[in-house]
């Protein structure tokens, strides 16, 4: 598909007289929405106002001067639009051909070779469990990361950890008092989430608890041994858990410099700022302006403390020398919109043009549960840990009503368990606030992460009945093009889309684009194999050809799942 969209776009522009930019019409060639106006449609209202005619009357022009290359079958005009209508058995034989040829390569593209893109995500606050809120930023990362991989990027995974501050002062405190009655071996994070909570409390009836507090983080920013060594195992035993649950999910960095790593590089930054004079004061505090529509950045407090900002800004330094990063792409809250605004408009003032407009803040909504917000002060929060088992233990129990006599069901459950609650957090737009309902997430039909599985498990039994091996087949001696009818060319053309949606899945920082297609390949999947059969058909070449197709699907799938991070199980 998208060698045919440029090739489209190439002609298109042949056929304008008019000096435009092949990439503009390339990035305005659509899909429409409705099949009836073509598998391509290109939009003439932009050259309006240039050519001073109407969109129709361009169209028409376009339409009378463009040389169609074979494998469009014809063009019309359609209210200022050129709906493009490809060739159906040129495009059988190419996609069916190029899928099974490439396998687990198919989606894979070169175009980010030796650009450097940093992923900064999951970056959780050490010392606390992993929780619910962690998890969407955890996955939505991973995706990212998968997608920008896939499409040949040198992709770097930050795990930027929440690992300084004032609060360390307090832990430090509460550990020291209520240590002896706590096993700190076991659940450590919920241990020391647990001190945490209890010497707050405290603090707030007894107030030269807080002084000490304080005293102990300025202690550990000046080098205390003491206080550093306790810090330095509450952040060892706060990632040997992290990392457990990383593995679990697939999740790769390369990276786990949190903010206690530019503790030493934020006095160049401020110099920096000083030096180019936009360093200013106010009520005390120094901070650099940055608009009339933002509240300025603080970059130190009226006490001469540092606050995140800060850090993020030594961190946008550091990356640029460090990384030579193309985009260095934030995975946060839509919370901390304005403050990465505000970040990243300072940053002009640090690093070069080409590495301030590489910043991107990849904002997500929250997540609440049935009962309301997540609150850890109220006690409702779900820690990850739990509801992977949960999850794991539910999908055993579904798993086993269907079919009891399932191999492996450990495994298999871990797979739905998990690959379920992925797909719950991708399949929807990023930006859109959930309600988080397991019982929902679990399901096996409609929009869920088992019902894609399935279908992959289904196809591997349609294969195996078949005896379907594609190593004993040569595709040159099987005739395609009898996959003619209405199913099978509607299967086909999706598939041969995946390399559109991986591309417009990482342009738009939105994995759920890749998730929603899936859900359609799976849909006209099961259409296809409910009209055509496949086991039962007699003709041994349209039996082969439809199990050819049945295997591209199944590759697509796989692969596409894969980049969220989601195993496909042999068997359901």
């Amino acid at each position: 598909m998208e060698e045919l969209k440029e090739i489209l776009a190439k002609t298109i522009k042949e056929s304008i007289e008019l000096e435009i930019d092949y990439k503009e019409i390339l990035d305005k060639i659509e899909v429409p929405k409705d099949k009836k106006n073509g598998d391509f449609a290109y939009p003439c209202f932009n050259l309006a106002k240039i050519l001073k005619k109407s969109p129709i009357n361009i169209a028409n022009d376009i339409k009378a001067k463009i040389n169609l290359d074979s494998r469009i079958d014809k063009v019309e005009v359609v209210n200022g639009f050129l709906n493009f209508y490809i060739n159906s058995k040129d495009i059988v034989t190419s996609t069916l051909k190029k899928i099974v040829e490439k396998k687990q390569d198919y989606g894979k593209s070169n175009e980010g070779n030796g650009i450097n893109i940093i992923v900064e995500y999951s970056s959780p606050n050490i010392a606390k469990p992993f929780h619910l809120g962690h998890f969407r930023n955890t996955v939505l990362g991973k995706a990212l990361y998968n997608l920008y991989e896939k499409l040949g990027y040198n992709v770097i995974g930050i795990n930027h950890l929440g690992d300084w501050g004032r609060q360390f002062g307090l832990l430090i405190e509460g550990y020291r008092r209520f240590k002896n009655e706590y096993d700190i071996n076991k659940d450590s994070l919920k241990v020391l989430s647990d001190i945490y909570v209890r010497i707050s409390k405290l603090a707030k009836e007894d107030k030269s608890i807080m002084d000490i507090a304080r005293d102990n983080f300025k202690r550990l920013e000046q080098g205390d041994k003491e206080l550093l060594d306790l810090w330095q195992f509450f952040r060892d035993v706060s990632l040997k858990e992290y990392n457990r649950i990383y593995k679990i999910l697939g999740s790769k960095f390369d990276s786990y410099n949190g903010e206690a790593f530019y503790n030493d590089k934020m006095e160049e930054v401020i110099d920096i700022l000083d030096k180019k004079g936009v360093l200013v004061e106010s009520q005390g505090a120094k901070v650099v302006n940055v608009g009339d529509d933002m509240p300025p950045c603080i970059v130190l407090k009226s006490n001469g403390s540092t606050i995140y900002a800060t850090r993020d800004l030594a961190a946008i330094l550091y990356r640029a020398r460090t990384y030579d990063f193309t985009k260095c792409i934030y995975i946060t809250a839509t919370e901390q919109i304005l403050h990465f605004k505000q970040v990243f408009e300072v940053a002009k003032y640090l690093v070069d043009e080409k590495y301030q407009k590489g910043l991107v803040h990849v904002a997500y909504g929250m997540i609440r549960l049935k009962t309301g917000k997540m609150s850890t002060r109220e006690g409702n929060v779900i820690y990850i840990n739990d509801l992977i088992n949960e999850a794991i233990e539910k999908s055993k129990k579904i798993i086993t009503s269907k079919n009891a006599n399932i191999e492996d069901i450990d495994t298999v459950s871990k797979q739905i368990g998990i690959g379920a609650l992925i797909f719950n957090y991708l399949k929807s737009n990023k930006n859109k606030d959930m309600i988080f309902d397991l019982d929902e997430t679990l399901r096996f039909d409609g929009e869920t992460g088992p019902y894609i599985q399935y279908t992959c498990a289904r196809i591997n039994s349609i294969l195996n009945k078949a005896d379907f091996n594609i190593e004993n087949i040569v595709i040159n001696s099987i005739d395609l093009s009898v996959l003619n009818n209405k199913q099978e060319i509607e299967l086909i053309k999706i598939l041969d889309k995946f390399d559109d949606v991986i591309k417009k899945s990482a342009i738009e920082y939105e994995p759920s684009i890749l998730s929603r297609y899936l859900i359609e390949v799976a849909t006209i999947f099961s259409r296809f194999y409910n009209e055509c059969s496949v086991l039962s058909v007699e003709d041994i070449n349209l039996k082969n050809a439809r199990c050819i197709l049945v295997y591209a699907t199944k590759i697509v799938i796989k692969n596409g799942l894969e980049i969220l991070g989601i195993e496909c199980p042999e068997k359901m």
